[in-house]
C-alpha cells in the first residue's frame, strides 16, 4: 500500500495525519518494533532445524540491492542488502551486518572444500587461532602475513573463517539445514542443504524439443519425475527403512538411464550430483521438499516494489523490511495486523510478543525423532 493510500485508510477509520508525520511515524520510529523484529527472528530461527531462504532484487535510491527471505511456516523475515554473496547471506544468517571471523579446525575444512592451496592454509596456520577478530582485524592479518594470496582466495578464507565464527557463537540459533536452490552462495553455510524438487524440476521443463519422438521421451520423463515426487511425500508422511531403500534405488533408475534424446540425457546427469541434497528427505521426512514459502515470500516483495517502485534511504529499506516482516509473521500467526498495530501503538499489550507466540507454537509442534537423536549425540 501507498503513503498516500495509507493515509486515505487511516482517514476512513477516523484518523488524521500529515504525510510527513505518517512518514516519520514509519521509518523514524520504529526502535520497538525493531526490537519486536529481532525477537522473533531469534525465536524463528531457533522453532525448527530447517529454514527456508530465497532471494530477490531490490531497489535504494536507485542501485541494485537484495532482499534476503528467511522463513519457516511460523515466521517471515525480510532483509534487504547491497550484495548477495555468501558473506553477505552468512550475515543475514546472524542479523548483522559486520561479521565477525575465527581460524579454528572447520576453518581448514572448509579450505579444503574450497580447493584452497595447502601453502595458503599452512600460513594461517601460524596466526592466532580460536581467537575472534572483527572484519577489519582479520583483514590486517591477512595483509600483514598473506600479503600475496590472490583476491578469489582471499574471499574463499574470509568465508571460511566467518562461517567457522557462525557455528561456534551463541548469540543467535544456528541453523542446521537450508531448503533453497542450487546458487552457490546458500553452500557451505549450514551443515546441511535440502534442495528444492520443483526448482529442479524446472530445469526440465524449459528444454525444448523440435522432434516429436522427443517431445513423447520428454512428457515421458515429466511424468516420472513428478510421480517420484510424490512418492517423495508420501515419505514424509509414512517414512519406512523399506521404502527409503526403494526411493534412492528408484532415484539411480530415472537419472542414471540413458533415453536417447540428448539435450534430455545431458540434464539428467546433472541431478545425480546433488542426490545427497535432493534425498536429505530421506534422513529427515520433516524436511520440506520445496522452496515454495520463501519464492512467495519473495514475490510478495517483487509486488510491493511494483507499487512503490523502491526506497530512498536506508532507513526507510530498513522500516519496510521490518513492516513487510511483521505483516508477513501475523498472517502466519493467525493475528489480524491491524488489531497488532493498535494494540502496539495503544500500548495495551493485549497481544504477546510475537516472538513468545512462536515460541508457544513452536512447544506444541512435535520435534521429530530424527532431529531429537541427531541432538542428542550432538551433546553427548
Amino acid at each position: 500500500m501507498t503513503q498516500g493510500k495509507l493515509l486515505e485508510f487511516l482517514e476512513d477509520i477516523g484518523i488524521s495525519m500529515s504525510a510527513g508525520y505518517l512518514s516519520n511515524l514509519l521509518i523514524k520510529n520504529t526502535v520497538d518494533f525493531e526490537a519486536e523484529f529481532n525477537e522473533l527472528y531469534i525465536e524463528g530461527l531457533a522453532s525448527t532445524h530447517w529454514q527456508h531462504l530465497d532471494q530477490t532484487s531490490a531497489r535504494v535510491k536507485g542501485i541494485n540491492h537484495t532482499t534476503n527471505v528467511v522463513c519457516n511456516p511460523l515466521y517471515t523475515v525480510y532483509s534487504t542488502t547491497l550484495k548477495k554473496d555468501r558473506l553477505t547471506v552468512l550475515g543475514v544468517l546472524q542479523n548483522k551486518q559486520e561479521l565477525e571471523f575465527i581460524l579454528n579446525e572447520l576453518t581448514y575444512e572448509l579450505l579444503d572444500s574450497l580447493n584452497i592451496p595447502t601453502k595458503w592454509s599452512n600460513r594461517l596456520k601460524l596466526l592466532p587461532q580460536e581467537t575472534v577478530f572483527t572484519e577489519s582485524q582479520f583483514n590486517s592479518l591477512l595483509d600483514k602475513y598473506l600479503s600475496k594470496l590472490g583476491s578469489q582466495h582471499r574471499t574463499r578464507v574470509l568465508e571460511a573463517a566467518a562461517i567457522s565464527f557462525y557455528h561456534q557463537q551463541s548469540n543467535i540459533p544456528i541453523v542446521q539445514t537450508l531448503v533453497c536452490d542450487d546458487a552457490p552462495q546458500f553452500k557451505l553455510l549450514t551443515s546441511n542443504l535440502t534442495l528444492c524438487w520443483v526448482h529442479e524440476g524446472r530445469h526440465y521443463k524449459k528444454l525444448t524439443p523440435f522432434v516429436g519422438c522427443h517431445q513423447d521421451i520428454l512428457d515421458g520423463f515429466l511424468k516420472e519425475f513428478w510421480d517420484y515426487y510424490r512418492e517423495l511425500l508420501a515419505y514424509r508422511d509414512s517414512p519406512s527403512p523399506k521404502k527409503k531403500v526403494e526411493l534412492e534405488s528408484k532415484f539411480w533408475e530415472i537419472f542414471g538411464t540413458e533415453t536417447g534424446y540428448k539435450q534430455l540425457d545431458e540434464r539428467k546427469r546433472l541431478t545425480p550430483a546433488k542426490v545427497s541434497e535432493l534425498l536429505l528427505v530421506l534422513e529427515y521426512p520433516e524436511l520440506p521438499l520445496h522452496n515454495n514459502p520463501a519464492e512467495l515470500a519473495a514475490r510478495t516483495m517483487v509486488q510491493r516494489r511494483n507499487i512503490s517502485y523502491a526506497t530512498q534511504t536506508s532507513e526507510g529499506t530498513k522500516a519496510w523490511d521490518i513492516f513487510m516482516s511483521i505483516v508477513a509473521t501475523t498472517r502466519k500467526l493467525g493475528i489480524s495486523f491491524f488489531k497488532y498495530m493498535q494494540d502496539r501503538i495503544s500500548h495495551k499489550s493485549e497481544i504477546p510478543s510475537l516472538g513468545r507466540i512462536i515460541i508457544n507454537k513452536s512447544l506444541t509442534t512435535h520435534q521429530p525423532l530424527s532431529w531429537q537423536e541427531e541432538l542428542f549425540c550432538m551433546s553427548g
